[in-house]
């Protein structure tokens, strides 16, 4: 066996179940995450969107307290969430979940309605849906990620991961698009963007069905307040496993990473480069589609191990990816004070590029998106499957809790490096650079050794 890399044992995994390609619940779970992720991306764009066109009127930028407030109820639920998950049916609170998700488009279509003529009023409300959809979610992911061990064989789930992480980023990708896209074509009549998630709402409450029901593993679990945040249990199992709760630490900051980008790609696009709704969106799209092919990829090269060594080579990716994103955005201003510079690449214009600051930019966040799917995929797995069967959910809720505390963090980052930026007179794209020396520890220290198996003497 060679170092950075853990056979995968089928001693806990379901037997009578078809191939993959067959079986119903692997396309239910996909198509519903999908479905899922897609709401939630398309909202959340467009609401950060409009954050940015409100800094005309209130001279603040909005779009840390819009993804704090998304983020908030997953610090919030996650500990509950993953009780809830073990002591009830995973299958069964995924379908209550896509319900919800009905309720709440219809809620934020109301929301465009009644706020029509007061563009303050409607972000606020805006900004409360948004908090409903990320409370839903919230409740959504330990079951969602929980349930994947109940429903197939151990060695299938490295390729189930990747499968799932790239559908849920082509959502991603897909969702930002269309926000960009919408708000530009429907401008007055936002309402329809909602009016349209609810009907993918719906379609994915359908497909929901699909997944086969599951047991509860732990029906007698009582709760107790510890639930709120990480039960005891669970803390005393992390306690036990360092190469864990180090996986934990280091995959959250794949979502902290993210987070900051998120925020950064906006305020570039629009503010810095000056491209637009759309074309600001494309960012997103391309770091997004990056993802999807890289955590394919990650998924086919892991086999049936989880190989650490792609950990290391999607840091070392982000990095160069973050450091060609610092030198763009260093030749931005001159990009935006002489619009007659034109890509030297001759297909760049089919890729409706004005600049070549801005087709390179794409390429950098296509290639920062690959490079984090190969970071995340082994992480997720080995997370997913370490941990004894009555600990599954509540340690994915622990795990959703440190990873939204991370994104959660990273809007108080992207406030404090807009607020020091502008002080300083800097391009928010050196927020970039930051980013970079928050993951070269990852590169130095996160050596995980052969001997980190799915389960030890800590299970």
């Amino acid at each position: 066996m060679t170092e950075s890399t853990a056979p995968v044992s089928a001693s806990r995994s379901p037997v009578d179940v078809p191939r993959l390609s067959r079986d119903p619940s692997f396309w239910g779970i996909t198509i519903t995450q999908f479905l899922g992720a897609f709401n939630d991306n398309l909202f959340k764009q467009l609401v950060l969107l409009l954050c940015i066109d409100y800094i005309t009127v209130a001279q603040t930028d909005y779009q840390p307290k819009a993804v704090g407030l998304f983020t908030l109820p997953f610090v919030l639920l996650s500990g509950i969430s993953g009780y809830l998950s073990d002591r009830l049916s995973k299958s069964g609170i995924i379908v209550w979940c896509k319900a919800a998700e009905i309720a709440i488009a219809a809620l934020a279509m109301l929301t465009f309605f009644v706020s029509h003529d007061d563009p303050g009023l409607r972000l606020t409300l805006l900004m409360v849906v948004l908090c409903l959809l990320g409370a839903q979610s919230a409740v959504f992911g330990p079951s969602k990620y929980g349930i994947l061990p109940d429903l197939f064989r151990e060695e299938d789930l490295p390729v189930v991961n990747g499968a799932i992480q790239m559908t849920t980023f082509l959502a991603i990708i897909l969702g930002m698009a269309a926000a960009g896209f919408s708000k530009e074509w429907f401008r007055g009549d936002l309402w329809i963007v909602s009016a349209i998630g609810m009907g993918i709402a719906v379609f994915g409450t359908l497909t929901s069905l699909l997944i086969r029901r599951t047991k509860a593993v732990s029906p007698q679990l009582r709760f107790e307040p510890y639930a709120l945040a990480i039960p005891k249990e669970t803390l005393l199992y992390l306690k036990r496993d360092r190469v864990l709760i180090i996986v934990l630490i280091v995959a959250s900051l794949f979502w902290f990473v993210g987070g900051v980008v998120q925020q950064v790609l906006n305020s570039y696009g629009k503010l810095q480069l000056q491209v637009g709704d759309v074309r600001t969106s494309m960012f997103g799209v391309f770091i997004a589609g990056g993802i999807s092919v890289g955590c394919l990829l990650a998924g086919r090269l892991s086999g049936h191990r989880i190989n650490f060594r792609l950990v290391t080579w999607g840091t070392w990716g982000m990095i160069v990816s973050l450091t060609m994103l610092l030198i763009l955005g260093l030749q931005a201003p001159d990009m935006v004070t002489n619009p007659d510079v034109r890509p030297p690449v001759p297909f760049a214009d089919l890729m409706f590029c004005e600049s070549w600051v801005e087709f390179f930019s794409r390429l950098a966040f296509l290639a920062l998106g690959v490079s984090a799917g190969f970071f995340i995929v082994p992480l997720q797995v080995f997370i997913q499957t370490r941990p004894p069967e009555t600990q599954k959910g509540r340690m994915i809720g622990a795990m959703n809790l440190i990873n939204w505390m991370f994104i959660l963090l990273s809007a108080v980052f992207y406030f404090a490096g807009m607020a020091c930026f502008q002080q300083w007179n800097l391009p928010i794209s050196h927020l970039f650079g930051v980013l970079i020396v928050v993951l070269v520890p990852v590169v130095i220290w996160f050596h995980p050794q052969a001997s980190a198996h799915f389960r030890d003497d800590a299970a």
